[in-house]
């Protein structure tokens, strides 16, 4: 037997390298794998860490099929969903007029949960998600929030989902001597005009039905809080602000990032004349709209309830609500 023959019957025989690097070629490197390896592992290790989010929810509204993730270890724990009886007899129901800014509420859930938590206020968050192929409607939206919102809540915070207060001593407790303007002019990060009573607006239920609600007659962004003020004042109440706040301009992150979500800030037929009139006729009273669905989500372990709504528009009395 030649030698070449030998040396290749010793391997056979178990005495050289496993079969596997037998396949390889003879100037194979292990390194490659290694560092193919390393970076597997690393790839894993970051997915897990972007992936956990408290409770993994599967596409049919389930769980995923390997049950619950555990929350990500940084993330500091929330704080549990039922309140404590000791945090007084008020309810708020928190209304977010929504459309299409997930980014905004995956962050804005989580955080105002943790926050009224533990300012021990008691609380419920409606996502009012318009699902409808109208121009968005912010009043509407809360006028339905407000009249779906439940008799286990007794006062409302119409909030925007790009406002975060940063500052604690913020109050979200129950607005008994009128409507509180948590968002006040100087405090907002962009608008300080004096009648401005936008972004964060507390308010009793009794004091929102006094009001008959907001304007439905506002398609499009801007100015019903404008007409919402004139509202409050002909019902016969006074705006109450913040005071001993010092962090200024610095007291909320406004989230919005006007690059990637431009405002609808059109004036379609006679909008630009009608916006600056009140409207004394609507409002609770006469907003027309069907609830599409109402799903109890969880959102990295925050509570909320999401309605998909869907408003309806008279074209012949607002033909500003279609895109066109």
């Amino acid at each position: 037997m030649g030698p070449a023959r030998r040396r290749a019957a010793l391997r056979l025989r178990g005495g050289g390298s496993p079969p596997l690097l037998g396949l390889l070629p003879a100037r194979f490197s292990v390194f490659p794998l290694f560092f193919l390896a390393l970076l597997l592992g690393f790839a894993s290790l970051l997915w897990l860490q972007l992936s956990c989010s408290g409770e993994a929810a599967a596409p049919g509204g389930g769980q995923s099929p390997g049950g619950p993730r555990q929350p990500c270890p940084p993330q500091a724990p929330l704080q549990p969903a039922e309140e404590e009886p000791s945090w007084g007899p008020h309810r708020l129901a928190l209304l977010v007029p929504f459309r299409e800014r997930f980014e905004e509420l995956l962050a804005f859930v989580p955080y105002m949960h943790r926050f009224l938590s533990k300012k021990r206020i008691r609380h419920h968050i409606f996502v009012l998600n318009q699902v409808d192929h109208f121009r968005f409607n912010r009043a509407s939206l809360i006028n339905v929030g407000f009249l779906e919102s439940g008799n286990d809540t007794d006062y409302i915070a119409m909030h925007d989902v790009d406002l975060l207060p940063l500052n604690e001593q913020l109050d979200y407790s129950f607005p008994e001597a009128g409507p509180f303007h948590v968002a006040s002019p100087e405090l907002h990060p962009l608008y300080h005009y004096k009648t401005y009573v936008g972004g964060i607006l507390l308010l009793t239920k009794q004091h929102y039905e006094m009001c008959n609600g907001m304007s439905n007659r506002f398609w499009g962004w801007g100015r019903e809080d404008d007409e919402f003020y004139r509202r409050i004042k002909g019902a016969g109440l006074q705006v109450r602000r913040p005071s001993g706040i010092t962090t200024g301009y610095e007291t909320f992150q406004h989230l919005h990032d006007p690059a990637w979500r431009k405002r609808d800030q059109k004036r379609i037929a006679a909008q630009k004349q009608e916006q600056f009139k009140v409207d004394r006729e609507g409002g609770l009273n006469n907003v027309r709209y069907r609830i599409e669905s109402r799903t109890a989500l969880s959102v990295a372990g925050a509570p909320c309830t999401v309605l998909n709504i869907l408003l309806d528009c008279d074209t012949s009395e607002t033909p500003w609500c279609t895109f066109g």
